[in-house]
């Protein structure tokens, strides 16, 4: 490199311009030409073997010396200035070879110096450009001595500064490489954990979100970021206002919300806020952690219906118990005054009153009894797709069935066995087709479905009806709450019940103006399913 630079020094040292004599300007030219051989031959020497680097850059710190020692030589001796690029050469092999070579090039330079001095001052060479002034033996030992602490100096401080540089760059390398792997880590925990995650800013615009929370905000990340928190559904800007008060009051307080995703299912969320700090302890943003609570609200809404299902039964078998031996005395009763009534139109009209009522608050009591106190169940194996399909050919010609109501009807296999009451099968059917119509009135289509997957039986029942409110959702396995005109409201309820004491699972997905799917869930035996698949029991 310096070979290089002063390669070009010298040719522009050859300009018009340079009053310069023609000895001087021969030896410039010569120099120059020798400067871009020596770069040419290191080149050379370079691309030929690789390996040998360190010896490389010896021969070129060898080279440039004796560049520097021809201009010291020629221009001056003892007053050249050239003898300032020694020192750079020293510093150059302290950088890039330390400090053993360091030494060796100062003393390489310090001795070809001092040979060049001394030779000139002896007379055993002659300076093209001899100084007017002579040269006293003083002003020599100084020269030399200046000049041996300076490329000492160098060479130590030099190699020092390297060491050093270099020792602070592989732990700034260390570090670096330590704060990647942190980074690393920090972002598999934070992708790994089982909660949702969301950072936003002090104004509430959310920075990053991890793996969980884009799954339970069904959203991309770059969707999110940079969004307001309240577009997530988790806050409206009132809430986010007050529960970052909190924050700042340092309150922590856990809250649960309900959100609606565009096209989803509703779900139920737990989410806390805390600030979010730095190394300093000064808050730069929030962090939200939230989880999907739908499963367990959906758990805890069946456990609460269970228990007030069971206590419920408890009741209606008590009060069915009390009721029906009255009713059964006013029944006989009313029946033996019908005769009494003689021709009066108005005394019958009361008897016959009388007669319907009473029977259909007997049919009620023995719906109350049938859901306290349910028959033994009887299972026996049977084709459970074959029931399904003799049901619906029933429900063709139903009364229930209005010409503007369509039947879409399948089952897969078409012949399926299972371990069950069938009696109590068909009548989750006839509850479950019946409630469809009539939540149909206006005509639309009724939905059934049967198939078999992994070792269950699921039926699908849906239609396009009015649908069903979050409200009456909650209420629509509950005793004595009837949607229908003239439904005792215990239909649904003992479905349920049916369901429970096969082992199965009844889920329900309904919104206003969207129609009712319910899906029927019945676990079947291993045996079981294998015959299903169509061998003979």
């Amino acid at each position: 490199m310096l070979t290089s630079v002063l390669g070009l020094f010298l040719l522009f040292s050859l300009l018009p311009d340079q009053p310069l004599s023609s000895l001087v300007s021969r030896f410039i030219f010569l120099t120059a030409i020798f400067t871009y051989a020596a770069n040419l031959l290191y080149v050379a020497l370079l691309s030929l073997d690789l390996r040998h680097v360190g010896l490389q850059a010896h021969l070129q710190f060898l080279g440039d010396i004796g560049l520097i020692t021809a201009l010291v030589y020629h221009f001056g001796g003892m007053t050249s200035p050239f003898s300032m690029l020694y020192l750079i050469v020293i510093s150059i092999s302290a950088v890039l070879l330390r400090r053993r070579a360091a030494i060796l090039v100062a003393n390489l330079a310090y001795l070809a110096y001092a040979a060049t001095l001394l030779a000139l001052y002896f007379g055993w060479i002659h300076s093209p450009n001899p100084s007017p002034d002579p040269v006293s033996v003083w002003r020599l030992a100084y020269s030399l001595g200046t000049h041996l602490f300076g490329f000492y100096g160098v060479a130590i401080l030099s190699s020092y500064l390297a060491t050093t540089i270099t020792r602070a760059e592989l732990e700034l390398e260390e570090k670096r490489e330590d704060l990647a792997e942190l980074q690393i880590v920090y972002h598999d925990v934070i992708q790994s954990i089982s909660s949702g995650l969301i950072t936003t800013d002090l104004g509430g615009r959310i920075t990053t979100v991890n793996r969980v929370g884009e799954q339970i905000l069904r959203a991309e990340p770059e969707a999110l970021i940079g969004l307001p928190i309240q577009d997530t559904g988790l806050f409206d800007l009132t809430s986010w206002m007050d529960q970052t008060a909190e924050c700042h009051r340092g309150e922590q307080t856990r809250r649960e919300r309900t959100i609606e995703p565009t096209s989803e299912a509703p779900l139920h969320l737990g989410y806390s806020l805390t600030p979010l700090t730095d190394a300093q302890n000064q808050r730069n943003g929030y962090i939200i952690t939230f989880q999907d609570l739908t499963d367990w609200q959906h758990l805890q809404n069946q456990l609460q219906l269970k228990n007030r299902m069971a206590a419920v039964g408890e009741m209606a078998a008590g009060l069915a118990h009390e009721i029906g031996n009255p009713l059964a005395a006013i029944s006989g009763s009313v029946q033996m005054l019908a005769p009494a009534t003689g021709s009066d139109p108005n005394q019958r009209k009361l008897i016959q009153i009388l007669t319907r009522e009473s029977q259909r608050l007997d049919r009620t009591i023995k719906s109350f009894l049938q859901f306290a106190r349910p028959k033994e169940r009887s299972n026996t194996r049977f084709d459970i797709a074959s029931l399904l399909t003799e049901h619906v050919e029933l429900l063709h010609h139903s009364p229930e069935l209005q010409t503007s109501h369509r039947i879409e009807f399948e089952v897969d296999p078409p012949r399926a066995l299972v371990m069950a009451d069938a009696d109590q099968i068909s009548q989750i059917f006839w509850n479950l087709a019946r409630n469809a119509l009539r939540a149909m009135p206006d005509g639309g289509t009724l939905r059934i479905r049967g198939h078999l997957d992994s070792g269950d039986y699921h039926l699908h029942v849906g239609d396009t009806g009015r649908g069903m409110s979050e409200e009456e959702r909650s209420r629509l396995f509950q005793p004595f709450k009837s949607f229908f005109d003239g439904g005792t409201g215990i239909g649904m309820a003992i479905v349920y019940r049916i369901i429970e004491e096969h082992g199965g699972t009844l889920q329900v997905d309904s919104f206003p103006g969207m129609g009712t799917s319910l899906h029927v869930i019945l676990p079947i035996a291993h045996q079981t399913t294998t015959q299903a698949l169509g061998s003979e029991p």
